[in-house]
C-alpha cells in the first residue's frame, strides 16, 4: 500500500467494462483495474477516516469485496461507479461498527513528496480549514464532493454511488463547494 500515492488513474486504452468482464476468470484483468483505481479508493477512505492504517484497511477490503463481487459488475455504469459504490458500502459499515470519526486534520500531517516545506505548510493550513468546513456542511454536500474531488468520480458515477440524479449530484456539489467558499475564504484570509 505504500505506492498508492505514485500509483495514478490513468485513462483507460482497454474498455474497462471488458476488462470487468474478463477479471471474472482473469486475475491480469482484475489487477489492471486495480491499478486503475486504487488511488481513488484510498483517497476516498484517507478523506473519510484521516488515518493512513483504517484507509489502507478499508481499500483491502473494498478491492477484496470487489474480487469476491466482480461477477456482479453488470457493466450498465462504470466500473469506478460501481467501485466506489463499495467503498461507500465499506465506510458506512466501518464507522457504524467503530462508532467513531476521526478527523480529516489527521491526514494533513503525512508528508507531501517533492513539496517544499513552505508549500507543504501552505496546503496544510489549507487543508485543515477544508477539513473543518466539510463536518459543518450537509453530509450529502460533503460526501457529493469527497467523490468527486477525492475520488474523481464524474457527476453521473457519482450519482450512480449515491442513488440520486445527475442533476441533484450537480446541485450537492455545487452548493458543497458554495458552501466551502463562504465558510473558508474568510478562513483562509485571516490565516495568510
Amino acid at each position: 500500500m505504500t505506492t498508492l500515492m505514485t500509483t495514478r488513474t490513468e485513462s483507460p486504452s482497454i474498455d474497462e467494462n471488458e476488462l470487468a468482464r474478463e477479471a471474472v476468470a482473469n486475475a491480469d484483468a482484475l489487477t489492471e483495474l486495480y491499478r486503475r483505481h486504487v488511488t481513488r479508493v484510498y483517497r476516498y477512505h484517507m478523506a473519510h477516516t484521516g488515518n493512513v492504517k483504517d484507509a489502507e484497511d478499508l481499500t483491502s477490503q473494498t478491492w477484496m469485496s470487489a474480487m469476491e463481487g466482480i461477477r456482479s459488475f453488470r457493466g450498465t455504469g462504470t466500473f469506478a461507479a460501481w467501485i466506489m459504490g463499495i467503498a461507500s458500502k465499506k465506510r458506512l459499515m466501518y464507522f457504524r461498527e467503530n462508532k467513531r470519526e476521526v478527523p480529516l486534520e489527521a491526514a494533513l500531517h503525512i508528508p507531501s513528496p517533492g513539496l517544499p516545506p513552505d508549500k507543504e505548510a501552505s496546503q496544510r493550513l489549507q487543508m485543515e480549514t477544508v477539513s473543518r468546513v466539510l463536518r459543518l456542511i450537509s453530509p450529502d454536500r460533503a460526501e457529493a464532493v469527497i467523490l468527486s474531488f477525492f475520488g474523481g468520480l464524474s457527476n453521473l458515477e457519482i450519482s450512480r454511488v449515491l442513488h440520486k440524479s445527475e442533476a441533484a449530484v450537480k446541485m450537492l456539489i455545487s452548493r458543497g463547494v458554495q458552501d466551502l467558499r463562504e465558510r473558508t475564504s474568510p478562513a483562509l484570509e485571516v490565516e495568510r
